[in-house]
């Protein structure tokens, strides 16, 4: 089961390579090397999409892959049963209850009916200085990376309410990736997968963050700039 090897991709030693795909700014050509440069999972989704296509996209991914396709869903529309799972995100680093609670409770019957498997994860919006996407969509402030305490005891309360992963991210186009000193602190204090993304856009970011201990790095933005970035990026992963 394609579920399955993407949970066991999250807790195997070697750090996985995800790659999003955002359905307004599809390339099948960026599936094709994705697949050639062994990825681990494609992630589906976006904060804000100006046209409903997750599943046509998501049958046009498996056509040219059979890596797992796995929803990073915005909300409860760009759900599909076409997927092989879901990251079940709640913004813990925000205080909208609508990204906390309310847009799982009106997914949550979707979710039953299409039988789709899921990953409870912790999402923490990272300030990568430059206002991102979720930042205006979710009307939320990313925690302040000069204070990571706040960082670490925030993933920590994840791992305690019961997340079964945590996914840090700088933003779509962030200027700065995430430190991988401050991923470090964080590795040394949560025993769940931690996943991390925005930002990365170089080889050298990739194994600067797989040294600190990253379980899954994602790339998204920059592919969509050069998707010929990841048969540099992905070296990093070998």
């Amino acid at each position: 089961m394609k579920f399955k090897s993407f949970i066991k991709s999250l807790h195997a030693r070697k750090t996985a390579l995800a790659v999003l795909v955002d359905p307004d700014k599809y390339n099948p050509e960026l599936i094709k090397l994705a697949h050639k440069n062994k990825a681990t999972v494609f992630l589906v989704g976006g904060s804000s999409l100006q046209k409903n296509n997750v599943t046509a996209l998501i049958h046009s991914i498996k056509k040219l892959s059979d890596i797992p396709v796995i929803l990073f869903p915005g909300d409860e529309t760009q759900l599909s049963k076409n997927a092989d799972g879901l990251l079940l995100l709640s913004l813990l680093s925000g205080r909208n209850p609508e990204y906390l609670i309310e847009k799982h409770i009106r997914a949550a019957p979707i979710i039953k009916k299409m039988k789709l498997n899921y990953l409870p994860t912790a999402y923490l919006l990272i300030d990568g200085e430059n206002e991102s996407t979720t930042q205006k969509i979710t009307g939320t402030q990313p925690l302040d990376s000069s204070d990571p305490v706040k960082i670490i005891v925030t993933s920590l309360a994840g791992e305690q309410l019961g997340f079964k992963a945590i996914y840090l991210e700088a933003g779509s186009g962030a200027k700065k990736s995430l430190s991988p000193l401050l991923l470090k602190k964080i590795k040394q204090n949560v025993g769940i997968p931690v996943i991390v993304g925005g930002g990365i856009d170089s080889r050298q970011k990739a194994e600067a963050l797989i040294k600190a201990g990253a379980n899954m790095i994602v790339i998204g933005n920059a592919l969509e700039k050069d998707i010929f970035l990841i048969n540099e990026i992905s070296k990093a992963f070998k």
